[in-house]
């Protein structure tokens, strides 16, 4: 059965940083695409990041191009969002997902199959 479990979300003040980490279990996630979404109510979940398992590339927002990292420690089967520069309008429930690696890059909610449980991120002005 696979497990994605957030954690690392927070209060913080613009211009700071925080790091979520997104620990995964429960299958060999070598062929799989892990991926950031985020979510404000009364809107879609929103596109962040996303890394593929083997190789490491990446995609990102246009939004958080520059100011997120996406990263992943092979060893610990965990997936990470390094975010800095932090503004009032990244605030949100942020959510860990994965799905199986496809040719080009997944960017809607419904095409991953995985998710976890949410973690908070609030930026205060």
């Amino acid at each position: 059965q696979v497990q994605l479990v957030e954690s690392g979300g927070g209060l913080v003040q613009a211009g700071g940083s925080l790091r979520l980490s997104c620990a995964a279990s429960g299958r060999t996630f070598s062929s799989y695409t892990m991926a950031w979404f985020r979510q404000v109510p009364g809107k879609e979940r929103e596109f962040v990041a996303a890394i593929r398992w083997s190789g490491g590339s990446t995609d990102y927002a246009d939004s958080v191009k520059g100011r997120f990292t996406i990263s992943r420690d092979n060893a610990k089967n965990t997936v990470y969002l390094q975010m800095n520069s932090l503004n009032p309008e990244d605030t949100a429930v942020y959510y860990c997902a994965a799905d199986r690696d496809r040719t080009i890059w997944v960017k809607r909610s419904y095409e991953y199959e995985y998710w976890g449980q949410g973690t908070q991120v609030t930026v205060s002005s």
